[in-house]
């Protein structure tokens, strides 16, 4: 049987020495797949010589670490990031030398995969035939195309293009910047596909033509290396690496089956038959009485009135009341988000910091938190609150039962609306907003059960000091 994952790096067409390197292989006795792409920087020679290190150094923490998956890689990536930045220091022709990466630890066995990701190396995940880019390049460009500022094409040939802002090797005190590494967990459903790839695939790839690739006939490699041929067809500017890993569970449908009916054979013990509608028996129109037809009739309109006035008094009781708001069905939480939602849900005061529930930097958020004590003062500590790939928010929703919330040193990442409120006293103190096109959505009532919104932007709420709505 053919392995579910598979990786590749090719020099390209224009340099004579390939920077990138990957990592395809199994780790911690099997328990995950480790998928990583990694681009060096710093020019010939350098930019090798981090990525090698970023590379042995990954795989000496995930094959003899312990403990979750974001702690394996955080470590990992920390030790790395001293390891290049001690080596540049130490050789002057090597001043400049770093590596940008994108990893992915896949648990197969529970449909979960958790990723790392600095720089402008790149994770989507290919699921029913869409292609959705789960990681952000960290970059200015990078930035004006994820906020919808930039096209695709006008980002691919943007003449800043390459110019990244984060790398391993780039600052020694990496460690103190909470948001620093971007981190990130997602459900990983039979059928579903992870790609990983450096720069050099997706400056001259577009995502369309990468999805159309993806969606071919053939196994991983054919895949992988179909698209370093389409890179280098349109001119191989650059090392050129591709990591693919596929859930190869079969997806699991529902048979629909006819009901059975239960009856009595000749000696009285209950049989159950297949369901068989009568047989037709033909009746000759003169045989039916008119009283009959009109009787019918009469008893079909009773119970179509019946059936109305039953929906009618039923859309009446579930009519919202006028302090009710209207929540989104409950998904299974991530393991990070779910202690957050116990801490703030289990306070026994007005207060929670997070830096006391062992979240993490980043918390991945899967559905809505609903807040309702009379008071809370919610303390981030620089924590990312992120959504995840498939979940875009409210990351909370502020009942009515709740008069007073102040939330400090919280970034919110990645919500198409982050706060929804009403009839509350919301402050924000150093709270940070990332690709949230709507920061706060305010409801405001209005006689006879009216509700009518209002949304703030994002330059109004980026970094605000105590600023009551």
């Amino acid at each position: 049987m053919a392995e579910h994952f598979y990786g590749i790096t090719d020099v390209g067409r224009i340099r004579d020495n390939n920077e990138d390197t990957y990592i395809a292989e199994k780790v911690l006795g099997g328990k995950f797949t480790a998928a990583c792409v990694i681009d060096g920087v710093g020019g010939y020679e350098g930019g090798e010589i981090a990525a090698a290190i970023a590379r042995d150094t990954l795989l000496e923490h995930l094959n003899r670490g312990s403990g979750d998956a974001f702690g394996l890689m955080k470590e990992a990536l920390l030790v790395a990031n001293e390891r290049i930045y001690t080596e540049r220091s130490s050789n002057p022709q090597r001043e400049s030398m770093a590596c940008v990466l994108t990893m992915a630890l896949v648990d197969a066995s529970n449909n979960q995969f958790y990723y790392a990701h600095i720089g402008d190396t790149r994770l989507y995940l290919f699921r029913d035939n869409s292609l959705v880019k789960v990681t952000k390049d960290h970059s200015f460009v990078g930035f004006l195309e994820d906020s919808g500022r930039l096209s695709e094409e006008e980002a691919m040939t943007h003449p800043k293009r390459n110019e990244i802002n984060k790398a391993l090797g780039f600052d020694p005190q990496m460690a103190l910047h909470a948001d620093y590494v971007e981190t990130g967990s997602s459900p990983f459903l039979p059928g579903d596909l992870l790609l990983l790839c450096s720069d050099g695939l997706t400056d001259l790839v577009n995502s369309s033509t990468i999805t159309a690739i993806l969606n071919s006939n053939g196994g991983l490699p054919e895949k992988a290396k179909e698209l370093v041929a389409a890179a280098n067809r349109a001119g191989g500017k650059d090392n050129i690496t591709v990591v693919l890993v596929e859930n190869t569970k079969k997806r699991t449908r529902q048979r629909a089956t006819k009901p059975t009916l239960v009856k009595k054979n000749d000696e009285g013990v209950a049989a159950a038959v297949p369901e068989q509608a009568p047989a037709p028996v033909a009746t000759p129109i003169h045989s039916i009485p008119k009283k009959s037809t009109h009787r019918t009739a009469i008893i079909g309109l009773a119970a179509l009135s019946l059936l109305l006035l039953t929906a009618l008094i039923w859309n009446i009781w579930r009519t919202p009341a006028e302090d009710e708001l209207v929540m989104p069905m409950q998904r299974e939480r991530h393991p990070q988000e779910q202690r957050l939602v116990d801490a703030i849900a289990g306070a026994p005061v007005t207060t929670v910091s997070l830096a006391d529930t062992a979240l993490g930097f980043v918390v991945p958020i899967s559905d809505t938190i609903v807040i309702e004590q009379d008071s809370l003062h919610l303390i981030g500590n620089g924590i990312t609150l992120q959504g995840d790939s498939l979940y875009r928010g409210p990351v909370f929703v502020v009942a009515p039962t709740c008069r007073y919330l102040v939330l400090e040193n919280l970034v919110l990442q990645d919500f198409n609306t982050a706060l929804v409120a009403s009839r509350n006293v919301l402050y924000l103190k150093n709270v940070r907003f990332r690709n949230c096109p709507v920061p706060v959505q305010y409801q405001f009532m209005l006689p006879n059960n009216r509700y009518i919104s209002g949304r703030t932007r994002d330059s109004l709420f980026f970094v605000s000091d105590s600023l009551p709505l």
